[in-house]
């Protein structure tokens, strides 16, 4: 009879002739092993690094952006204040110290790792490493153009000569 049981039994039953032992089902019926835990631990590890640099050289543009739009908003002061007092305003740039005044203003120093540069006419050189732009009461300056630097990204504030109009560009954009 016990024969005859064991030929009358369902297929993937609990029984079989030769039985695995408990502690081997569980194992490998169940859970990840190392290796795959390791591998999905390391893609999380490649993507998470990826988004931070994107982030991290997306501030950096930020910050270049925004010093600019600061430069380019302290220049249009300095004109509108030449026009509305009706004399001579000046526009000082540091290279060394990497700050710039409008009139005998306070100093603004730019964000640490980055740099600024100026093009001006030679006479409007205060010395070896101060240029000067100047605003004149109908508008008009001396002209020029100030470059904002951090690592690779670069942007450039222009000053029109015949009309005095402050303009910013992406320079590394044209790279």
């Amino acid at each position: 009879m016990d024969k005859e049981r064991a030929g009358r039994r369902k297929p993937g039953s609990s029984y079989s002739r030769f039985p695995i032992p408990y502690s081997l089902r569980a194992v490998r019926a169940s859970g990840f092993t190392l290796l795959e835990m390791l591998a999905v631990i390391l893609l999380i590890g490649i993507a998470a690094a990826a988004v931070a640099v994107s982030v991290t050289q997306g501030l950096a543009s930020a910050r270049v952006s925004a010093a600019s739009g600061e430069l380019a908003a302290a220049l249009r002061a300095v004109r509108t204040q030449a026009i509305v007092h009706g004399n001579e305003h000046t526009f000082d740039v540091d290279t060394r110290d990497n700050t710039y005044r409008a009139d005998n203003g306070p100093a603004v120093r730019l964000p640490s790792g980055m740099r600024i540069g100026i093009t001006s006419a030679k006479e409007d050189q205060v010395n070896s490493h101060t240029g000067r732009i100047r605003f004149f009461p109908d508008g008009s300056s001396t002209g020029g153009h100030i470059t904002l630097q951090r690592e690779r990204r670069q942007w450039r504030v222009n000053v029109s000569w015949l009309t005095g109009a402050v303009s910013v560009a992406d320079a590394s954009a044209k790279r």
